[in-house]
């Protein structure tokens, strides 16, 4: 039987100590009885998946996971995400990330980034309020708006300039963005779409509902993350290998089309912790009867770092293990030979509410047996092992490298 391939990505697990937990982590203090286990029996090192130069974004570090060089094929996150929606770029279009975030107009006129996902607005709620967008706001310079899920959407901008400096708003959580909405220059376009979409937002039913709830309302759009496309060979181009990416976020189901890895879709998928953890794995393994590899990417432990929510951060990783890492390794066996990837992309330390650059701990299984080892940053270390290059682990992984 041939060899099967499996990448596990906990988004955002990797973290810094913290004193509530002891000085520990959030990977040292959860219950990972899996992971644990895979590094004492396998491979454990720590890969740089953000090279320099390069924000410690989720698609740098992904595209590092997956296996290429993002200082060769990166100019963005939102041409990503414009892919897995099935959207063709032309030339002289640029993508845009449009979050939909809640941002608190201050009396004295500063204006403060509260949410970058407007209080987690649901899928339904936000594709809502992007549908009445397009009768509300300036589209006569060839924009287009696409809904996505939750608050992460798209904006194409035709003739736009792609090197503007736009900020990630879940960099800027609880902090004042007045001067960087002040901009001038090449700036002023954007900014002034941005703008537009206030008063279409301000007294939108959905936020007056949310409101009423005690949610907070999705109050402004946030375009940033912007590029062109960049072709990518793919995993069968390279490898000759077939696979699927399954995922809740269109960046990485983007990411995984450009390499040439099917995206699924999973009923109830959401990118929290309560996503559809049994229905991705699931595809995953039926999806390995036919194809080489699978890639399963869970997003809530990024989130709950965002939102600064150490519990859920903990839930989320003790999840990870529990409903994805162990029943894959169970299922893995029905294959005969295979082999697994288990890594976070990036860390997402609750103290900052953001990524941050740090190599990241892996684990590739079957390897070398080191009993008394667990999955933590801190073991990763120990070991001596560090690739620099992060995308150069799919080489270890596919048994092309020592």
């Amino acid at each position: 039987m041939k060899m099967k391939y499996a990448i596990l990505i906990g988004d955002g697990m990797g973290d810094y100590p913290i004193e509530k937990l002891g000085n520990q982590t959030p990977l040292e203090a959860a219950d990972t009885p899996h992971m644990d286990r895979l590094a004492g029996e396998g491979l454990l090192g720590l890969a740089g998946t953000i090279p320099d130069g390069k924000d410690p974004g989720s698609d740098v570090a992904n595209m590092s996971i997956m296996g290429y060089d993002p200082l060769v094929y990166h100019s963005g996150r939102a041409p990503l995400e414009a892919a897995s929606m099935g959207i063709d770029l032309s030339e002289d279009e640029v993508a845009f990330r449009m979050n939909l975030v809640n941002l608190e107009f201050m009396s004295d006129g500063r204006v403060i980034m509260r949410d970058h996902s407007a209080d987690n607005i649901t899928t339904e709620e936000g594709q809502a309020i992007i549908a009445s967008l397009h009768e509300a706001m300036p589209l006569d310079q060839g924009q287009k708006i696409y809904p996505g899920v939750s608050y992460r959407h798209l904006l194409v901008w035709p003739g736009l300039d792609q090197d503007l400096p736009t900020i990630a708003p879940h960099d800027y959580r609880d902090q004042e963005v007045t001067d960087y909405l002040n901009q001038g220059g090449n700036m002023k376009t954007l900014l002034d779409f941005v703008r537009a979409s206030w008063p279409a937002l301000e007294n939108h039913p959905i936020n007056i509902e949310r409101q009423k709830k005690g949610l907070l309302p999705a109050n402004s759009i946030w375009p940033w993350g912007q590029g062109r496309p960049i072709p990518m060979p793919t995993y069968q181009e390279r490898w000759g290998l077939t696979g699927v990416a399954i995922s809740a976020v269109d960046l990485i189901k983007g990411l995984g089309k450009m390499a040439g890895l099917t995206p699924l879709e999973v009923e109830g998928a959401t990118g929290l912790v309560n996503t559809n953890f049994e229905g991705k794995v699931k595809a995953a393994l039926d999806a390995l009867k036919t194809v080489d590899l699978a890639l399963v990417h869970i997003e809530a432990p990024d989130e709950a770092g965002h939102q600064g929510d150490l519990d859920e951060k903990l839930e989320a990783i003790e999840l990870f293990d529990k409903k994805v890492v162990g029943p894959m390794l169970e299922g893995l066996k029905n294959f005969g030979e295979f082999r697994v990837l288990i890594l976070c992309d990036h860390f997402t330390p609750i103290s900052v509410m953001t990524h941050t650059p740090e190599p990241v701990p892996f684990i590739i299984y079957p390897g070398p047996n080191k009993k008394g080892r667990a999955y933590t940053e801190k073991q990763a270390q120990s070991t001596g092992l560090y690739l620099e290059n992060g995308h150069t682990l799919i080489d270890l992984l596919l048994g092309n490298a020592e």
